[in-house]
Parts: structure tokens; C-alpha cells; sequence
């Protein structure tokens, strides 16, 4: 295959399987074919096999993509906090826990609460991922996606000025958060739903600062 098909081939995998991770967080594994991801694409489904092996194989690599942006998102937070202003009385660790805070509060927000198609996989594919036979593509994938967001939080922890994170109170944090969230979507259109969020983004960051509910611009809810 000359170097500008394969190129162009590789442009189009990676477009099949950013279009997947927004369908399969938004409606869920069971509710997307092959045919309505190809066509969220842009393409015919008649070059899916090309890409990948079976629809299985394309939900796998969705939902490790759709991990990627989490940690991607957190990553940026950290840094261009990190990267805020160096003069003034603002330490390193200052900036870590605003990072830290940020995220938090994001993540726990009525943006992410309603925009599932950008937000975090460990919340949107949770009921798939346990749904899933042992030795799933999807819950091998769900799992590396979790353990690298519990790798994740240790960073951004690390950054807050804890240099020894427990991993012990990094997975209540995160299962807390998930489990919110999820809750959170669950009762969407009711009150319950709203304050299912206020109380556990006010547990879990405790006397830190955060931002307003429902802030954020980025393409990535949360």
C-alpha cells in the first residue's frame, strides 16, 4: 500500500474510533452497530474490516481512547497550572491543589453530568464494561483505562503537595466520583440528581476552593 493510502487508512481508523467513543459513552456498548459508527465517521460501512477485526475490537479501542482523553485532560490541568504564575506567594504545591480542586469540581459538575459523550468512560461505560464476559476486549480495556486514571489522580495528587498518595484513598475518591456521577445521570430531571453532585464534590474536596458548577469550555466535559 503506497505511504499516502496508508496515511490516509490510519486518518480514518482514528476517526472511526474517536466518532465510537462519543456514540458508545452517550447510548451505550450494545447500542451502536457497526454501520452507525462508520456513518459517524463519515464513512461506509463497507471498509469497516479493514480498520478492525470485529465490532468487539472497535468498542475495545473506543473505550481505551475515551480513557486517553480523561487522562489527557487531567494532564493538562496539572500542567498549565503548574505553569501558572511564577512570582507572588503562590507555591508549586498552591498551583497542585488548585489543579487538583479544578478537576474535582469539573468532574462533579452539572457539564459533565450532561454531556456524557465527552466525559469520562469509567462513568459512561461502567454498566458495559460489568455486563461484559471475562476476558472481554471492553473489560480488559475497561480496566487498563481505570488503572491508569487511578495512575492519573496519583499524579495530579502527587502535585497537590502529598508526595506519598495512598492508593487506598485515591480509589475511594475515584469510586466516590464515578459512583456519583453515575448516580447523578440515573436521576437526571429530578432535584435528587443536582444534589447527589453538591454533596459529593463538597465531600471530596473538603476546605479546598472550586470552581463554580457546571464551568468548563473544553471539548472535554469534566
Amino acid at each position: 500500500m503506497p505511504r499516502a493510502s496508508r496515511a490516509e487508512a490510519e486518518r480514518h481508523r482514528e476517526q472511526v474510533i474517536a466518532a465510537t467513543a462519543k456514540l458508545v459513552r452517550t447510548h451505550g456498548a450494545d447500542k451502536v452497530s457497526v454501520p452507525q459508527a462508520m456513518a459517524a465517521a463519515g464513512l461506509t460501512h463497507g471498509g469497516f474490516y479493514r480498520h478492525f477485526a470485529s465490532k468487539d475490537d472497535l468498542i475495545a479501542q473506543a473505550c481505551s481512547a475515551a480513557f486517553a482523553e480523561r487522562l489527557a485532560a487531567m494532564d493538562d490541568l496539572a500542567e498549565s497550572e503548574g505553569a501558572g504564575a511564577d512570582t507572588g506567594e503562590d507555591t508549586g504545591e498552591d498551583r497542585g491543589r488548585d489543579a487538583r480542586a479544578a478537576f474535582l469540581a469539573t468532574y462533579l459538575s452539572t457539564l459533565h453530568r450532561d454531556n456524557p459523550a465527552l466525559g469520562c468512560a469509567a462513568a459512561a461505560l461502567a454498566v458495559d464494561a460489568a455486563r461484559a464476559e471475562p476476558g472481554d476486549p471492553l473489560r480488559r480495556a475497561y480496566a487498563d483505562g481505570m488503572r491508569n486514571l487511578v495512575d492519573g489522580m496519583e499524579r495530579l495528587t502527587r502535585k497537590s503537595g502529598d508526595t506519598s498518595p495512598d492508593e487506598g484513598t485515591i480509589l475511594v475518591e475515584l469510586s466516590t466520583m464515578i459512583g456519583a456521577l453515575v448516580l447523578s445521570r440515573a436521576c437526571a430531571g429530578d432535584d435528587l440528581s443536582d444534589r447527589i453532585l453538591t454533596a459529593v464534590r463538597d465531600h471530596v474536596l473538603g476546605d479546598d476552593e472550586h470552581t463554580p458548577d457546571g464551568m468548563g469550555t473544553s471539548e472535554t466535559a469534566g
